[in-house]
């Protein structure tokens, strides 16, 4: 007869275990031992079934999460709150109705399980949702204000974003952190004057209590003035920083030339390269974009070069930033061969730059060489005014036939064309 094994050794096998999981080098590491518990029939507990959860979510696999929620039902771990809750993370990330059926059936819920909803009702875009949950919170936390302000910011609801940072301030509860600092400066980047006015009582907020000009509090508000067209303010930020990374270089540039510095965003770009920076992406988008408003086609040539010379990827915002620069210099053909080079399919934005330019320099027989590819690219409901686009060339073409054949065109696939507004002067 076997004696019954020590509690204790059972106890010890199972952290051991455990352990292993949570420091799993890879998440196929962490299921591999998860599998064996199961196999060797080793005793599972609460925080083995939670680091797996956790290490696996990466993995991106809604079959497995099913997989081990069918395990966790069974094992009688649901009704464990960090369980419930973890598991209920990996769904908001892959399955959302699912998710919304678990939270349902969660009988204690914590902060951070209202908080995961919160979340995902801002992500899939029903931002009502997400603040009737918030409002139902019987307890809130930092986190539970930062992540209804950031659904309204990701929202664009950007007023209801500041006036729930304002909420947070006034009910002393909570205190804003980092996190609810930096969404609120986020929109006001998007706000124009009114977001200029916003985010400088935010920075005040921040000097007021003595905050620290971090890397991540300087970098947000370096890109809320400088996207507010406020660079002097921009640069007194960004020089008081201690520390900067990419993301506060970047956000110079791009603010500069988004509002015509575009001297000076090239000038920033090389004291970032003298500083050793490695620019990313989004730096040569700016840097482009830079170029463009200014007509500088050589130096946006090499700048379009050295991006795949730092080992970065092309982008379409790069390849629109070159067809722009090409078409508004009157260099359709060049312009035109970037498109045929391009590694990805053009959108309707490079489409609308390439036939504006056309357009403005009356080259009509380089129009004609891709109004066909185009109509067979943009999509009616939502691209119209390309259609107009093209039913202009066409009449400046003098080809009326072809004009009234796009206009009708227009008509029978109801496209919707821009709207635009006229000024009449009074004589």
């Amino acid at each position: 007869m076997h004696k019954p094994i020590p509690r204790k050794l059972i106890i010890r096998a199972v952290n051991t275990w455990t352990l292993a999981i949570k420091n799993a080098s890879s998440p196929h590491q962490a299921l591999d031992l998860y599998t064996r518990m199961h196999r060797q029939s080793v005793p599972f507990n609460s925080f083995s079934i939670l680091f797996t959860l956790k290490s696996c979510a990466p993995l991106k696999n809604p079959s497995l999460i099913s997989h081990l929620h069918c395990h966790i039902l069974k094992l009688g771990f649901v009704s464990h709150v960090y369980v419930a809750t973890s598991l209920l993370n990996a769904y908001v990330v892959y399955c959302f109705d699912d998710a919304c059926k678990l939270f349902d059936e969660i009988p204690d819920r914590n902060i951070i399980t209202w908080n995961t909803m919160i979340t995902g009702y801002s992500r899939s875009g029903d931002v009502n949702k997400a603040y009737a949950l918030f409002k139902a919170m019987p307890l809130r936390d930092v986190a539970s204000w930062s992540a209804m302000i950031a659904g309204f910011m990701n929202n664009r609801e950007r007023r209801c974003g500041f006036g729930c940072f304002r909420e947070m301030v006034a009910n002393g509860r909570c205190q804003p952190d980092e996190v609810s600092v930096g969404s609120v400066l986020s929109g006001c980047a998007h706000m124009g004057s009114l977001g200029l006015l916003l985010g400088r009582s935010v920075h005040a907020f921040v000097a007021k209590n003595g905050w620290n000009l971090t890397v991540e509090i300087g970098t947000v508000l370096v890109n809320m003035y400088a996207k507010c067209g406020f660079l002097k303010y921009a640069c007194i930020v960004f020089n008081a920083m201690q520390q900067r990374n990419i993301m506060t270089w970047t956000a110079l540039i791009c603010g500069s030339a988004q509002h015509g510095y575009s001297d000076e965003a090239l000038s920033i770009f090389e004291a970032m390269q003298d500083m050793g920076v490695k620019p990313n992406e989004m730096t040569f988008t700016g840097v482009l974009n830079a170029c463009a408003r200014k007509g500088l086609v050589e130096e946006g040539h090499k700048y379009f070069n050295m991006i795949e010379q730092y080992g970065l990827e092309l982008r379409i915002h790069h390849y629109g930033c070159m067809v722009d620069l090409y078409g508004k210099a009157g260099f359709l053909e060049e312009a035109y061969r970037v498109i045929r080079t391009m590694k990805i399919e053009p959108n309707v934005v490079i489409w609308s730059s390439f036939l504006s330019a056309c357009k403005d320099h009356k080259q009509f027989q380089m129009a004609d060489r891709v109004i066909k590819q185009v109509m067979e690219t943009v999509k009616p409901k939502s691209d119209g005014g390309v259609y107009s686009l093209i039913s202009d060339l066409y009449v400046l073409n003098e080809k009326w036939d072809d004009a009234e054949r796009v206009r009708k065109l227009m008509v029978n696939q109801n496209v919707r064309k821009t709207r635009g507004s006229s000024f009449i002067r009074s004589s």
